[in-house]
């Protein structure tokens, strides 16, 4: 097997990765997997830029010229949108105020790289959440007579009932649900930051008979997550969108109104969120029960509600929704890329 001894900048890459982003910037998985895919693409185009293999690439040949070259290509050969193009170039911010660092004489470059803006012009799509009917709808709409429909209609009650992201619902374990009174679920959000949120016994009901009838017998069933797919694996984040948008265009015949939205799991984030509102609960508790890391974040719900002049601030659903109470090392086979993709 060919073995790879890594530039600096391929060290600087694997102190980035399992070191500074987790642990002292304490960013969430979800995030340093978009960083990692970034970084991935800026690799790939560089080396292309460069004449050299990935393996070869050195801090220097991080230039502004070349980032902003890989932005044009962005925008021109992948067809992304401005959003994502920021979002590019935040992750090279991030990398380049890192190199920084442990690489003061590349220091007048890498300044020139955090001086390239983000571009102007991207539009925040509007916020789509659902309304009462229309949760009623997509929850009545699943088929609980298999266990897979059991699943999914405990899954998705529970994401209505606590705003939790999906991948935060991903990552529950059974130790992290109480189906006693007072029934309530242990979620870890961003920068595992752990918050607990009070369910509805509508909503509890269901999520212990999932685990009672998946993990019968089990092996430490306290470790084991709740929502496993076919093959018994922990679900994921593109599975969980397949089925909401598989029930939301079933359900288009009894609520005619879904066909006209564009729905994906974190809409049903933003569904309790608006809900909430409308219930009359205070920002700070709702930016605590969805465990945003600033009040700024929970406000544009606000500004949501207005824009669509949806009526009835009394409006929410409690059959669903609870009113809030590094050694030495080598890149083998593979090199850099190969690595960052087992990260």
């Amino acid at each position: 097997m060919k073995t790879y001894q890594p530039t600096g900048l391929g060290r600087s890459i694997v102190n980035f990765f399992q070191e500074y982003l987790p642990t002292l910037r304490g960013m969430s998985r979800h995030t340093i997997q978009s960083y990692r895919d970034g970084l991935v693409l800026f690799l790939r185009f560089a080396a292309t830029d460069c004449g050299r293999g990935i393996e070869s690439l050195e801090v220097a040949d991080i230039t502004a010229d070349r980032v902003g070259r890989f932005l044009a290509f962005l925008e021109t050969a992948r067809q992304n949108s401005i959003t994502t193009r920021n979002a590019r170039l935040a992750a090279l911010h991030t990398f380049a105020r890192f190199l920084v660092a442990g690489n003061p004489d590349h220091m007048a470059a890498l300044q020139q790289v955090l001086g390239i803006p983000f571009k102007r012009g991207a539009r925040a799509a509007p916020i789509e959440y659902l309304e009462k009917a229309e949760i009623e709808v997509l929850l009545a709409g699943i088929d609980r007579s298999t266990l897979s429909g059991q699943r999914d209609h405990a899954m998705f009650s529970l994401m209505f009932n606590t705003g939790a992201r999906v991948q935060e619902i991903l990552n529950l374990r059974v130790r992290d649900v109480r189906s006693e009174s007072p029934f309530q679920v242990r979620l870890a959000g961003k920068g595992s930051k752990m918050r607990i949120c009070p369910i509805w016994p509508r909503t509890a009901q269901p999520l212990k008979d999932l685990i009672q009838k998946q993990h019968a017998g089990a092996e430490s069933p306290a470790d084991q997550p709740i929502f496993l797919n076919q093959r018994g694996a922990a679900m994921t984040r593109f599975g969980v969108r397949y089925l909401l948008q598989k029930y939301v265009a079933a359900g288009t015949t009894a609520a005619p109104t879904l066909a006209g939205k564009r729905i994906h799991p974190h809409s049903l984030r933003h569904t309790t969120a608006i809900h909430l509102l409308k219930a009359g609960v205070d920002f700070a508790t709702i930016s605590q029960w969805l465990g945003h890391a600033s009040l700024n974040t929970t406000m544009r719900y606000a500004r949501a509600d207005i824009d669509l002049k949806r009526q009835a601030l009394a409006q929410v659903f409690p059959e669903v929704l609870a009113p809030p109470k590094g050694g030495a090392f080598a890149f083998h086979g593979d090199g850099i890329i190969g690595w960052l993709h087992r990260l």
